[in-house]
């Protein structure tokens, strides 16, 4: 993994991430999980506001566009990290920017 300018670091290429994978990555002291939902990538924290579990762990709803906990079902959505399944309407895990430059994957962090 590498700094760029603007804080955009390069997780991965994109052949080391098949479409319906997702691969954690430290980015910045932040441990990431990147997905790849038919050819555009994601990038949320690894990490479920529940219970702590890893959202690698989980599964892809790739309709929604969203990942489910594995642990208890919590739902979060991709593109914002906004956890779908919470009563409340204003809990997230954090998301970021992902940017593809020729065959390397970049996370905004």
């Amino acid at each position: 993994m590498s700094t760029t300018s603007n804080n955009m670091i390069k997780v991965c290429k994109t052949s080391e991430l098949p479409h319906g994978q997702s691969k954690a990555v430290q980015a910045n002291g932040k441990e990431i999980v990147v997905f790849n939902i038919k050819g555009k990538f994601f990038a949320i924290d690894n990490l479920c506001l529940h219970a702590g579990a890893p959202l690698t762990d989980g599964s892809v709803d790739e309709e929604k566009g969203q990942v489910i906990c594995g642990w208890h079902a919590w739902g979060y959505d991709l593109s914002t990290g906004k956890c779908v399944t919470h009563p409340k309407q204003d809990v997230f895990t954090g998301s970021y920017k992902t940017e593809i430059k020729g065959d390397e994957v970049f996370v905004m962090v």
